[in-house]
């Protein structure tokens, strides 16, 4: 039996991250590291089903946009 907390790493020869789970006070959340870029998510457990429930053209269109969120967040309105 594997350590709660155990890092795992997934590679092939286009990515690599590190998946580790996270006991936080509202309970427990994935966390998702990309070592060569630094970046990581943290997911909670609505956030990856969500993932189950998308089709290979979603995964296709983020993969494809790799620099950067699918939907980039909005930009702060100026005062009106």
């Amino acid at each position: 039996m594997s350590d709660v907390n155990e890092t795992i790493t997934i590679a092939n020869e286009f990515a690599e991250v590190q998946v580790r789970r996270e006991d936080t006070r509202n309970g427990s959340r994935l966390l998702i590291t990309a070592p060569r870029t630094g970046r990581f998510i943290s997911l909670d457990a609505l956030e990856v089903e969500a993932l189950t429930r998308q089709n290979a053209r979603t995964l296709t269109a983020m993969v494809g946009n790799s620099q950067g969120p699918l939907l980039p967040d909005p930009e702060t309105e100026p005062d009106a």
